[in-house]
């Protein structure tokens, strides 16, 4: 299927690498869990869950996961893809792959004859798909369909409608995908310079958000067809740096026109963005960018 690149990439001069250096910002339309110390706490979870005499440790292929969620009193599952050319010992970087609403990890790692493993296999990456405290979590933010860019009142009546118990979800959420994160990086070589988030719909939206919150692990990311962004609330600052690929489907509403306004507004801004449609509905756009955020990844990793 034909693709159209309707907005030009407009590029800094040069990459700067994450920070942690930088400082916890509250996002308006977030959860309330602040940053650093999701980081640390964690860090605490994997160090206890750590098992180096396993057999499974540092294993290589397709794994299935699964952890003690300590905060949601469940075993929590997550998918994991390590190269099986990969030596055992030198560092490779990570991609982060968030799913969309009413998938589980398993579904865009398992989608296409899994293209996502192939692109793995062929790029050398490791891939972690966290289930995100399940299909519905949306990774710490409200914002889903129809909340696209520049639906600020759409927007508003979802974070309004967000009660007790689906704050604590939406916490869950993040938890766990900052818990999955810290796992893999324990047990695995992970390039630390080259982290990547990415994901679809929901997803799409987790990675905008969790992309700013916890922008010091990131080196670039990769939302499709998810515009949930709230000009007046999002961090813009704490992605300024960073090379962002958004990409979404020429048939897929009512995201389409919320893509089209965030890209016009980010190349007016002078983002290190990128911008591709391709002919294909909301999930059918997938397997068609898929190859194109690998060959983005692959610019900003470690050579």
């Amino acid at each position: 299927m034909k693709r159209l690149a309707l907005i030009p990439a407009v590029f800094s001069a040069c990459f700067l690498a994450p920070t942690s250096a930088q400082p916890a910002v509250p996002i308006a339309f977030g959860s309330a869990l602040d940053a650093q110390e999701q980081i640390r706490e964690s860090e605490q979870v994997a160090k206890s869950l750590a098992a180096p005499a396993a057999p499974e440790w540092r294993a290589k292929g397709d794994l299935h996961r699964k952890y003690w969620f300590a905060a949601a009193a469940t075993d929590s599952p997550y998918r994991l893809y390590v190269p099986s050319s990969w030596d055992g010992k030198s560092p490779l970087p990570l991609i982060v792959m968030l799913h969309g609403a009413g998938n589980d990890e398993n579904g865009y790692m398992d989608r296409n004859g899994k293209q996502l493993l192939h692109l793995a296999e062929q790029h050398g990456y490791f891939v972690a798909s966290p289930f995100g405290y399940g299909p519905f979590g949306a990774y710490g933010t409200p914002l889903r369909l129809p909340a696209v860019f520049g639906k600020p009142d759409v927007a508003a009546q979802q974070r309004a409608a967000v009660d007790a118990a689906r704050e604590r979800t939406l916490e869950l959420s993040e938890k766990d995908v900052i818990n999955v994160l810290e796992i893999v990086l324990n047990e695995y070589p992970v390039d630390r310079s080259s982290i990547f988030l990415m994901g679809h719909s929901m997803g799409s939206g987790g990675a905008w958000y969790l992309g700013a919150k916890y922008s010091q692990f990131w080196a670039a990311l990769a939302p499709m067809s998810g515009p949930f962004v709230e000009e007046a609330n999002y961090p813009f600052d704490r992605i300024r740096q960073m090379p962002i690929f958004m990409t979404e489907g020429t048939g897929a509403t009512p995201s389409l026109a919320g893509s089209r306004l965030l890209a016009a507004w980010m190349k007016n801004h002078d983002f290190q963005f990128e911008y591709l449609e391709v002919d294909g509905d909301h999930p059918g756009m997938v397997p068609l960018v898929l190859p194109k955020i690998f060959d983005f990844f692959d610019r900003y990793r470690s050579k």
